[in-house]
């Protein structure tokens, strides 16, 4: 170690010495400032080892520039109280915090899936503020059950005999196999044993809830005398998994719903339908492809059809299985139905967004108006938008509207991609990966997509009513960097 290093390093001030002289902090929580200048002098510290300019995180700019001389080992070693507050700043903003969803994704499962709406958030809010009768009967006064609050109106809506109302669909799979299926086996087509985000597989959530699992078929094809051949005295259930997010096409076949649920009933089987993404409305009215509703499950006469609740469905998560009344029942007593169980928020949530189904306002959800969006509409609102980045931004930005395929996501309807528009935005000497980078880390965040080395801004995924808003934060985030 260099002797000027050493004699720098003695004049680092000690934490509570560097704190107390802070000034201009008044309000500010005391662990914040502790932990940065805790940061910023270990960050020092190593600057100072490393004999290089300290980076620091990647969200804080250099406080010093140029990596000029900084004189004497004692100035060397001294507290910048600018970085301080900036890692103060960093420190104060919340983990998980709004961002604007430009990717073109409507259903992003990182970033959140659905987003709600106003009535829907009104309904948890009026819940969440004060007492409520989640597992109270009022006109009884009595111990009541929090499964029912939306059994009723799911029935309603899907033509069901009963539900039941897990945290997730995950959940709702688990359940089913846990409850019906424990040591004895479930078949299942070779073809539809899917992988979900996050590297959860069908295969491994039967074997965690204790059932076997029977493949039957190949990967593209598979018949009735697949599934016929594979029943026997140990089989529990025919299980049917919705391929949601990849396609097979070419030489293919499958069992179909009727099929599969009339095979069931011949041989005393029950049949269970994961839908995974749940669409409850005609996807005609979204302008998508075709795709079995739940509503479509239950009429084919499966026992049982598992679907999510933030996904096509646009409320909050939630897996939501609909069937007989029997095996409801059966899953509805279960043990594993506790810690599955959803809390008041996501039941208040779940209800509201049902309610707007029952009164034919589901286009008020945010995923399915964003899905039904009309492209001379996002056309339109791109045009808006390069007009006021380009005036925000000026020379040399280029910025341009052009045509995009916009994805539904989260698993649902892999091959669809409705027409979308797009701004582009461009820079003679950055890279779209530094114009991203910079959108990323702004306030709030901005997540967009890349393609052909172009940042894109999709229109299908952002509100209207936050483009005023997405203009200026692209504008503070670029804006001085021309």
């Amino acid at each position: 170690m260099k002797p000027e290093t050493r004699e720098a390093l003695k004049h680092l001030p000690a934490v509570d010495e560097a704190v107390r002289a802070l000034t201009g902090l008044e309000g500010v929580p005391r662990w914040a400032v502790v932990q940065a200048v805790r940061e910023e002098i270990d960050a020092l510290r190593q600057q100072l080892l490393s004999e290089e300019a300290a980076p620091g995180p990647e969200v804080l700019e250099p406080a010093r520039s140029g990596g000029a001389p900084l004189g004497s080992e004692a100035e060397r070693a001294k507290l910048d109280p600018a970085r301080v507050e900036l890692r103060i700043g960093w420190l104060l903003t919340p983990s998980l915090r709004p961002v604007f969803n430009a990717t073109g994704v409507v259903i992003h499962t990182n970033l959140g899936r659905a987003p709600l709406s106003a009535s829907v958030l009104e309904h948890i809010v009026r819940v969440a503020r004060g007492y409520s009768n989640l597992e109270y009967e009022l006109d009884q006064r009595r111990r009541g059950s929090r499964h029912l609050h939306a059994a009723e109106l799911i029935c309603q809506l899907t033509g069901a005999e009963d539900a039941v109302v897990v945290n997730n669909n995950a959940a709702a799979v688990f359940l089913v196999l846990a409850s019906l299926a424990a040591g004895r086996e479930v078949v299942v087509s070779r073809g539809e044993l899917i992988e979900i985000g996050g590297s959860f597989r069908l295969p491994d959530v039967m074997t965690a809830s204790g059932a076997i699992l029977r493949e039957v078929g190949t990967t593209n094809r598979t018949h009735p005398a697949d599934y016929e051949g594979a029943i026997n005295e140990r089989t529990a259930l025919l299980l049917k998994a919705h391929r949601s997010n990849f396609a097979v096409v070419g030489f293919t076949a499958e069992v179909q719903s009727a099929e599969l649920t009339a095979m069931g009933r011949e041989h005393g089987v029950p049949t269970m339908y994961d839908l995974g993404s749940g669409c409850l409305l005609d996807p005609a009215q979204l302008g998508l492809p075709g795709t079995e509703t739940v509503q479509q499950a239950v009429a084919c006469g499966f026992d049982l059809v598992s679907f999510s609740g933030d996904k096509l469905l646009g409320g909050p998560q939630a897996g939501i299985i609909v069937g007989r009344k029997a095996w409801i029942g059966r899953l509805r007593s279960h043990p594993l139905m506790r810690p599955l169980r959803p809390d008041k928020l996501t039941l208040a949530g779940l209800l509201a967004t049902l309610e707007l189904y029952r009164d034919g306002a589901a286009l008020q959800l945010p995923v399915l108006r964003m899905l039904a969006t009309p492209e001379a509409e996002l056309r339109q609102r791109a045009e808006q938008l390069r007009q006021d980045l380009t005036r925000e931004l000026g020379a040399p930005w280029v910025v341009e509207p052009v045509p995009v395929g916009s994805r539904v996501g989260g698993g649902a309807m892999p091959t669809a991609s409705p027409a979308s528009w797009a701004v582009a935005i461009g820079h003679p000497q950055r890279s779209a990966d530094v114009i991203e980078g910079a959108l990323r880390l702004a306030d709030p965040p901005v997540i967009a997509r890349i393609e052909e080395d172009r940042l894109l801004l999709d229109l299908r995924t952002l509100d209207p009513a936050e483009q005023a808003q997405l203009t200026r934060t692209v504008a503070a985030a670029l804006g001085d960097r021309g």
